[in-house]
């Protein structure tokens, strides 16, 4: 099964799932990892992260924080702004990235966190602002633009694809998908497809994997408690 980010932030948001996340999923090899840029419409005055964090507590809640829903990597990325840059932003949840977009391009909101694969062409042609990105470090795809751990220490936010099963699988079934997909990833023919959206390869061991995972449960656990976040 296909994992994402979602999975470990969905692991906290609902109280109501059938399964353990992390008692009955198994994370079997990693795949491809890329940051969320956060993006301002061009009308936004801040020009960098500090001038934003400045401008936004000097506008509480008055600055609309798009997001492609409720619980979503969008929305808990943004929580984690607003949690570690101390600002009250308004958050408004859309029923997926397009709208979203199309708003924060118009001005009716004004920051969002986008997948850098989302959001890249509009970045480059100039339609949004990209301050920075969540990863701990640069996307070779936008060089110039700053981490945001470099203005916020400790911040890092990663959107990321897995490959998921069964908790009871085979150990020697799991190490050798994971090898299938390590050596997948080696291939230059995919290496280029990933690196055009903006992403990177993500090879792991089963073990790895595991130690991603709890902390990527841990760390949304502790913004979705903050921020109060809840399922639409």
């Amino acid at each position: 099964m296909e994992l994402a980010t979602v999975n470990s932030i969905n692991a906290s948001l609902y109280d109501n799932l059938n399964y353990d996340f992390l008692r009955d999923i198994l994370f079997v090899a990693g795949i491809a990892y890329g940051p969320a840029v956060m993006l301002v419409n061009p009308g936004v005055p801040a020009q960098s992260v500090p001038a934003f964090i400045a401008y936004a507590k000097a506008n509480p809640g008055k600055i609309n924080m798009g997001s492609a829903g409720s619980g979503t990597p969008q929305q808990t990325i943004g929580e984690m702004f607003k949690m570690m840059a101390g600002v009250d932003m308004v958050h408004v949840p859309y029923h997926g990235s397009a709208p979203e977009l199309v708003d924060l391009i118009a001005g009716h909101v004004q920051v969002a966190f986008e997948p850098i694969q989302s959001c890249l062409g509009y970045v480059k042609a100039g339609t949004l602002r990209a301050l920075a990105v969540s990863t701990a470090a640069r996307a070779n795809a936008l060089p110039d633009v700053p981490t945001l751990g470099e203005f916020i220490p400790g911040f890092e936010a990663r959107t990321w694809q897995g490959l998921g099963a069964p908790k009871h699988l085979p150990t020697e079934i799991v190490d050798a998908l994971n090898k299938e997909v390590i050596a997948a990833l080696a291939e230059p023919a995919l290496q280029a497809r990933l690196a055009d959206l903006g992403i990177t390869p993500m090879p792991m061991s089963p073990s790895e994997c595991q130690t991603f995972i709890t902390a990527e449960v841990e760390k949304w656990a502790k913004v979705i408690k903050f921020a109060s976040i809840k399922p639409e």
